[in-house]
């Protein structure tokens, strides 16, 4: 019998030791649903804590198949992401999953089932969305809201990511064999940028490779989260912009990348003579 495919689930964490004990509770659950099917491994990026993040991490892992990734200093989101599936390239096979949430327990992983469900429909990754009819943004400020709206929509207008109706959620499931892709031609890190805008990003280059995305609608839920959000707002909309300078850049590397590939198909012209 073929060993069961593994299920990698990537969390970042900086000063997240108060959200510890319920996110390891959420850890167990999942490993308890889907522990028939997949071969489960958890992973927590810990971006420079100094809260015992770490240790309070490990100390709680007992039965869980666990690994620790540490940055000395606090490097941003988007090089905890980095670092992991930099990690991943080394580990993970065609057939793998992995899926990316957020530390601070605002993920539902009770959703992780129907993800699942839907991309058996054939689909590259699954983004959880909170702006699908029957999602939400709850006990959270108005002016949040208003601004998580308004980026959401400014940086698919501008970047011209469409059909998507949430473009920065960390909540998703993504096939490794997609993810494979991504490395090939962005680098195993994939990501470059190091603030909240890395998903962004992320979404950018997915698209320009026409990799397949579907959307389930989450609840999101910010009285789950004990103490404050990590997230700047100015800085995560300067981020957004900065987007825009390196796009042109991702997309020549993408077509760089298909020129190869297409020249490589091609039959050499002796060979062509042969036949």
């Amino acid at each position: 019998m073929p060993a069961a495919p593994r299920l990698f689930i990537v969390v970042p964490a900086f000063n997240e030791a108060p959200n510890l004990p319920q996110l390891f509770s959420g850890f167990r659950e999942i490993e308890l649903q889907l522990k028939d099917k997949f071969n489960l491994g958890f992973i927590i990026v810990d971006d420079g804590s100094n809260d015992g993040t770490p240790e309070i991490a490990r100390q709680l892992a007992s039965g869980l198949t666990l690994e620790v990734l540490s940055h000395g200093s606090n490097l941003g989101p988007g090089t905890a992401f980095a670092t992991a599936f930099n990690h991943l390239s080394k580990v993970m096979d065609a057939d793998d999953w992995v899926i990316t949430m957020e530390g601070d327990n605002t993920s539902r992983h009770g959703l992780i089932r129907q993800m699942l469900r839907r991309a058996e429909e054939g689909f590259d990754a699954i983004f959880a969305s909170p702006y699908m009819y029957g999602g939400g943004l709850t006990q959270t400020t108005l002016l949040r809201r208003f601004l998580s709206s308004a980026a959401n929509l400014v940086v698919k207008d501008m970047l011209n990511v469409q059909g998507i109706l949430t473009v920065s959620s960390f909540f998703r499931l993504y096939r490794a064999s997609p993810l494979r892709r991504l490395q090939a031609i962005f680098g195993p890190g994939i990501v470059e940028r190091r603030g909240f805008e890395s998903m962004v990003e992320m979404t950018m280059k997915m698209t320009m490779l026409n990799l397949t995305i579907s959307e389930v609608a989450m609840q999101l839920d910010s009285s789950l989260r004990k103490g404050k959000s990590k997230m700047k707002i100015l800085r995560t909309i300067l981020g957004y912009f900065a987007l825009w300078s390196c796009k042109d850049r991702w997309l020549k590397a993408v077509r760089t990348a298909q020129a190869k590939t297409a020249a490589s198909s091609r039959p050499h012209p002796r060979q062509a003579q042969e036949h």
